[in-house]
This record gives structure tokens, sequence and C-alpha cells, in this order.
């Protein structure tokens, strides 16, 4: 996507989706056409299908990086579609191997697989719920690849001064402006467990101080600035576990606007629009309308 899609701010056109068979890139402009790829977590296959009509893909069980790698690219070059890439992990704490040359991960879990993506898809529900219910400019509900943390971004508007700079050009470009961010990622070498996460950047003074929701949920102090955390396992547990995680944003949402010095947005009503219609229109009840 990096090489192929159209630029985007903020990166948004590199992330993926998370998708109802698994997870997947999207759609990708190419000259006369687009493609997408698919890592179906249903059949356990990665599939590349384009705005020809055709689909071509391979079983991922038993593959090691490497193979899988090597017959991504021999499928896109197949279908005329090959594409240079720098084709190494980013910003990954597990492996620095090129993959080209990573036999050494080969091990698929199909069950670990599946039910990571359905807390995935609860999450990406969650998050689209909650990106509707502001007026701010937000972000997309998007899969970050490096990391595999789903996140969603609220902008203030403001310019951020001179945060990263000196940094990586991602980096900077990510954070040019002042954002309250979360996310779900399945853990790191230093959180040791899959957890849900917002902080705000560049970090404002008493960020800490502010509470959070529910009870469960923590600042964690980090090298560089605080993260509220709140545990899938405690969201799991909770008696509404959906409500406990827009709960768990709103709240982390107040405390990064007050620490910024800004007032909330109130919440959007995010009722079905068929509601409103059905009352004003009660004829069109059980009828097909567009």
């Amino acid at each position: 996507k990096l090489a192929r899609h159209p630029k985007q701010a903020h990166w948004w056109h590199a992330t993926l989706r998370v998708t109802p068979r698994g997870f997947g890139t999207r759609t990708i402009p190419v000259p006369g056409g687009a493609f997408e790829i698919d890592l179906d977590v249903h059949d356990l296959r990665l599939v590349v299908s384009d705005s020809e009509g055709r689909r071509e893909g391979f079983d991922l069980a038993g593959t090691s990086i490497a193979e899988v790698y090597r017959r991504t690219m021999e499928t896109l070059d197949g279908m005329g579609l090959a594409t240079e890439i720098v084709a190494h992990p980013y910003d990954n704490p597990h492996s620095e191997i090129p993959f080209a040359g990573d036999e050494t991960h080969g091990d698929w879990d199909p069950d670990a697989i599946r039910r990571w993506w359905r807390s995935m898809l609860f999450v990406d529900r969650a998050f689209r719920t909650f990106a509707g219910r502001s007026f701010m400019r937000t972000s997309p509900v998007q899969l970050f690849w490096h990391s595999f943390d789903i996140a969603v971004t609220r902008f203030t508007g403001r310019r951020s001064p001179a945060f990263g700079e000196g940094g990586r050009r991602s980096d900077v470009e990510a954070y040019s402006h002042e954002v309250i961010s979360f996310g779900y990622w399945p853990g790191d070498p230093e959180v040791r467990f899959p957890a849900f996460y917002s902080y705000t950047a560049p970090e404002p003074d008493g960020l800490a101080d502010r509470p959070l929701r529910p009870e469960t949920a923590w600042w964690q102090e980090l090298p560089a600035s605080h993260m509220a955390l709140l545990k899938y396992d405690d969201v799991r547990a909770a008696a509404d576990p959906y409500g406990t995680l827009l709960d768990f944003m709103r709240a982390a949402e107040e405390a990064g606007m007050d620490a910024l010095g800004l007032e909330p947005d109130p919440p959007v009503e995010t009722a079905p629009l068929w509601a409103e219609l059905d009352e004003r229109f009660p004829a069109t009840r059980g009828a097909e309308t567009t």
C-alpha cells in the first residue's frame, strides 16, 4: 500500500482493515484498475483479488514467512501486479529477519488466529461506534501491520509544536497535530497481556492525574509518556463489555481534552436513521425502500 496507494495524511493509506473473513488491505488502485490482498482466517489462505475478476491465492498452513513472502510476490507478478517493496519487519520487537530469509517463523494455530480475529471484530465495531460519536476530525479505524494494533484517533485541529523533530519521517507526520488516540493490541515485551490503550500526544501536563473509567483502568508510565490501559480480560468479564469499552474510551478522551484545556464534544446521537424514517413515514414500515 505504501508503494501503490495514493498518499493520504498521517499514513492512513498504508494501514490494513479487519474484514468479515479476517484481515485485508481493502482497495489498492493501480493504472486501469485495482486489487486487494486478504488473509482469510476461516480458510487460512492468502488471497489476491483484482478488478479483472481474478482471484489467486494459496494455503498458509505449514508455510514459513519466507515461503509466504515468495508465493505472495509470485502471485502478484503472475497477475501483472508486481511491486517492489522493502521486505523486512518494521519496528517489530519479535523479529528483524528479512522476509525472504525467515524460515524461523512458520507455526500457524488456526484456533488462536480465529479467536484473536474475533476479538478484533468486536473491537472494530466498538471503535467505529466511538468514531461516529464526535464531529471532531477522526481517523478511520485502522490496523497497523507492524505492531498489529487496531486504532482510531481524534485530532484537536491544533498543530503539535515541533513534535517529533529529528525523528523518523513516519512519526513526524503521524503526530504533526495534537491527537488523542485509542487502540487494542495483543501486548508486547513490556505489556504481557492483550489490552486497550489511550494516549494524548504531545502529552499535556497533568494528564495522568485525570480519572479513568472503569475502576480497573489505570495510567501506565512509559519512558516518554503515560498511557491509559484496560485489560481485555476485564472488558470481557464485564456485565456489558461493549458499553464498558466505550465508557473507557470516553473517559480517556475527556482526560485528554481536559488536560489540553479543551471542551469535549457532547456525544453525537448515533441511533439508526431508520428509527427516524419509520416514525416520520409509518406507511413504509415493512416495505422495501431505498
